[in-house]
């Protein structure tokens, strides 16, 4: 899910997210640091730094050195109901009335209206069509056609008319309606024809018809026209509690408007389909497929608030996030839903794996160096730009973590150059910054196993294998021998929870250039590991330190000659 801090809904631009591999370590949080930096300067001004998982020890006590804020928390780029649906929401209440509701639907041209309570939760949904029965379903009968259910305070609203004499506005009730339009016999006759007290007598300047609806004892005279009752009617009305509005529209729109008073609540769909911010699109396309309706509503999951709509349409080209790729370039090691994304660039210095691809020619730079944060270095130079000192400090940090304080084998020219520009901006005495990088936090002293293998773990398909590779990095190995069952037992669950043929975690001693390997599986593939083993399923890797350069190429060999049993 993408950071609230930065998460527009509906047709708002997302920014350019620059994010590195799941799990990610230092350089990975560093490079992606660096280079949101130097495109906000050169092409994306809105490029933002993001990370798929937490940020380990070491590189959080990079980022306190230098002054930074760790990256957005990214975990999922996969299209939402919340990412799709538009926020600039035109809703109603049930009180409302059809007139004004009818207004703002027209005046938005929309079709449907999601209807809330006080508290902004909705509790149904209002169409165009089941607003217009308010007014035409009471045709099928004479009788029917009188009433409307409203309050006299929504009467005189919709009217824009003065209350003259005013009792009991704000109740709700269904009145009949009687147009005294004909003679006073004819009206006379009409008027005790239904109960006085539900009777809304509609008239113009007729001052006989005015006393013969007082004398009826009606809920309410309507006057339309500007007309007004005498003072003594009008006293007659304040003593008997007889309602009078007057109003300026002739009779034929006074009756019409007096139906649009009408509250929307009869038209309210009580039975519908909503759904909650994080619910996945792909999720919500099945659920859709047999549904008429015409507008769906969007909610938080924590509150139940309104906060967005979609209609079926808006699902068919759903607005993909930007994404800028570093230290990484293969999907199944990007955040979720990366290959929905629109993929503006790749930096990277791994192999290439084939299952990147992109819907437009991309900018992809590959270099065969110890560290992206040394490309990303490069890149400012050739842009003429300098990085700003947190910055420098944080790239620094990733090519002395990625090449082992340039004693690595993946160690190149470029890094040596980098780390020297680098660590010149960012006043860095290089050896002592470097001891106290690899001296914080150990993971083996401190953290569960989970937390260990998952603080620097890649995922790979291989020669049809499935596997995982860790590594962490420690000042001396003292501390392992005790963790080591838990460590194992800990890989043996993430291949069930996984489904993965093969895990294993590389445990590097930076001081010695030694490596310790722990591994569970598949059979076919630890028995083909030709290490010196020190126990079941525990090798040794002397002068192995680099799990792109020097173990990598190691297990693939292992699995390309793995046979399945």
């Amino acid at each position: 899910m993408i950071h609230p801090a930065y998460t527009e809904t509906g047709a708002g631009r997302q920014p350019v997210l620059v994010l590195g591999h799941k799990n990610p370590d230092t350089d990975a949080i560093c490079s992606a640091i660096g280079y949101a930096e130097l495109l906000r300067r050169t092409r994306y001004p809105d490029a933002l730094a993001a990370c798929c998982g937490g940020v380990n020890a070491r590189t959080a006590w990079v980022l306190e050195q230098a002054g930074i804020e760790p990256p957005h928390l990214v975990m999922d780029l996969r299209p939402t109901a919340g990412g799709v649906c538009r926020s600039d929401v035109i809703k109603a209440r049930e009180d409302e009335s059809f007139l004004d509701v009818y207004q703002r639907m027209i005046k938005a041209n929309i079709r449907a209206i999601p209807i809330v309570d006080e508290h902004d939760c909705v509790v149904g949904l209002a169409s165009v069509q089941e607003l217009l029965h308010l007014l035409l379903h009471s045709l099928d009968s004479k009788a029917h056609a009188r009433r409307v259910r409203t309050s006299l305070e929504n009467i005189a609203r919709i009217l824009e008319g003065q209350i003259d004499h005013g009792v009991d506005l704000e109740t709700e009730q269904e009145f009949i309606l009687t147009v005294s339009a004909s003679s006073a016999h004819t009206v006379d006759a009409r008027l005790h024809e239904f109960p006085p007290d539900r009777l809304a007598v509609i008239v113009g300047d007729r001052p006989e018809v005015h006393r013969l609806a007082l004398e009826t004892k009606v809920r309410t005279i309507i006057l339309t026209g500007g007309s007004h009752l005498a003072p003594a009617e009008l006293q007659q009305a304040v003593k008997q509690g007889t309602t009078v509005i007057s109003c300026d529209h002739d009779t034929a729109s006074t009756v019409q408007l007096i139906r649009c008073s009408r509250r929307i609540a009869d038209a309210v769909e009580k039975n519908f389909l909503q759904f909650g911010a994080k619910t996945l699109v792909s999720n919500i396309l099945a659920q859709l497929q047999n549904s008429s309706q015409a507008l769906f509503p969007v909610v938080a999951e924590e509150t139940g608030k309104l906060i967005g709509v979609f209609s079926k349409s808006d699902l068919l080209d759903p607005p993909r996030q930007r994404l800028v790729l570093v230290d990484h370039n293969e999907f199944s090691q990007a955040v979720p839903g990366a290959s929905d994304a629109s993929i503006l660039e790749v930096v990277d210095h791994h192999r290439l794996s084939g299952n990147l691809v992109t819907r437009e020619p991309i900018r992809y730079i590959n270099e065969p160096v110890g560290s992206t944060s040394t490309i990303v270095a490069r890149l400012y130079t050739m842009h003429g730009q300098t990085p700003s000192r947190g910055v420098a400090l944080c790239l620094a940090s990733g090519i002395i973590s990625d090449t082992l304080k340039l004693s690595g084998p993946t160690t190149s020219s470029m890094d040596r150059e980098m780390l020297w520009w680098l660590s010149g901006i960012a006043n860095l005495e290089i050896d002592s910054f470097a001891t106290d990088f690899f001296a914080a936090g150990s993971l083996l002293r401190a953290d569960k196993a989970e937390t260990i293998l998952n603080t620097d773990r890649k995922e790979f398909s291989e020669h049809d294998w499935k596997i995982s590779i860790s590594q962490i990095e420690e000042l001396g190995l003292e501390a392992l021998p005790p963790r080591i069952p838990e460590l194992r037992a800990q890989l043996a669950t993430l291949c069930r929870e996984k489904e993965l043929d093969f895990a294993c975690l590389i445990v590097t001693d930076i001081m010695q250039h030694h490596s310790i390997l722990l591994t569970a599986g598949h059979p076919a593939i630890i028995e083909g590991i030709t290490y010196p083993s020190k126990s079941e399923g525990i090798f040794e890797m002397q002068g192995v330190v680099s799990r792109k350069k020097q173990f990598f190429p190691f297990i693939s060999r292992v699995l390309a000659k793995a046979v399945r049993t």
